[in-house]
This record gives C-alpha cells, structure tokens and sequence, in this order.
C-alpha cells in the first residue's frame, strides 16, 4: 500500500465520522466513493490501507471506528426542518431526528439542522436540499450567515451585512448576484437565530 495519499486519507476519514454522526451508521465504500469523487477500487484500496495504519478497522466491507462507542465526542443536533416563519422552536413534535455531530469535527454546540431551501444563498454555494448545521448565536458577526427574522417575523437564512449608517437597520444580505443582484433585507432589530457552522450537501 504505496503512495497512498494522507490528505486524502484524512477526507475520508473525517467523511466518515461526520456521515456516521448524521446517520448513525457507516458509509459504505460506493457513498465514500462517490462523496470523495474517486473510483469505488480506490476508496477500498486506501481504507484498507488506513486499516493497517490504525486509523479505522476495516473487515468485511464494513468500517469501524473506536469514536462510535466514545463517550461525550458527540454534540446532539435537533433536524427541524426548513422552520418556514416565527420563532425557531426545538419542541420534541417538531423534529425530525435527532443526529449527533462529532465534536472533533464540528466543535460543541448547541446545534440545530435545517435544511436550505430557495436560491438566494447559491454564490455562498448552498444549494436548496443541502443540510445547515447552524450553531445557536444571538450575536453574529458581520460576514456571517445567519438564520433571522426577516421584516414579516420569518425565518430566513441571509448574510449579515452589518448596519444601514441612514436608518441603522440590520442589513440582511442576499448572496445570488446573478438573480438578485444587490438585493438586501432591511430589519429595525437583528434577532438571530443562529450561524451557519458547516454545510452538508445533497447528494
């Protein structure tokens, strides 16, 4: 097992901590494969090869890890859906599942998961369908994405874009030139649900 790459033996890695974190299973070498855009032999090759290194266990076609049974290396994360207006709320009847986050990985939270929807986020490079992790911040900074409240109390995800210096409102940023140009939201008062911590794209 010559020249394998350690680069990309970490992507492969890490892929496979942060599937099993949302789905509580392992991928398989096809999903490896085709997430890490390589040939299905190549995704076997080098997880037999990170077997050898210690990195994971691979038998069988099946892939074990000593994180799966760690305690305190996960950080719950609540799916709720696309949480369309109002107040985001994380009541038990409006979950979806329940996914648990490597920590290693994504940090501690608290976290929740939406899933995007629209198109006004597409040269940040969010697509509609892909998963937000979104860490839980009343207080984002400029540049940051977040989940607020737009003018008609709804839950939008946009680019803070810091304060209007005329009206001091928050300004609430779309990110698709292409369709919306220099389109903005203004808001009297920035009430943030959270930021966007990490992507997850649809397959």
């Amino acid at each position: 097992m010559r020249h394998k790459d350690p680069e990309l033996m970490k992507k492969i890695a890490g892929f496979v901590e942060e599937f099993y974190g949302i789905r509580s299973r392992m991928p398989s070498t096809a999903e490896i494969a085709n997430e890490l855009h390589v040939a299905k032999s190549t995704a076997y090759t080098y997880l037999v090869a990170m077997d050898k290194k210690g990195m994971l266990t691979y038998r069988n076609g099946e892939i074990h890890a000593d994180y799966m049974n760690r305690p305190g290396s996960w950080a719950d994360a609540p799916v709720v859906g696309f949480v369309p207006c109002g107040e985001l709320t994380t009541e038990e009847e409006n979950i979806e599942m329940r996914a648990k986050l490597p920590t290693a990985l994504f940090g501690d939270g608290p976290f929740f998961i939406l899933h995007a929807k629209g198109d006004s986020m597409e040269d940040e490079g969010i697509e509609a369908g892909d998963m937000l992790v979104i860490r839980q911040n009343p207080c984002p900074e400029i540049g940051d994405l977040v989940i607020a409240l737009d003018e008609e109390n709804q839950n939008t995800l946009k680019r803070f874009g810091g304060f209007d210096k005329k009206t001091g409102k928050a300004i609430l940023q779309y990110r698709n030139k292409a369709v919306y140009g220099d389109k903005v939201i203004l808001v009297k008062t920035l009430v943030s649900q959270g930021v966007v911590s990490h992507v997850i794209k649809k397959k």
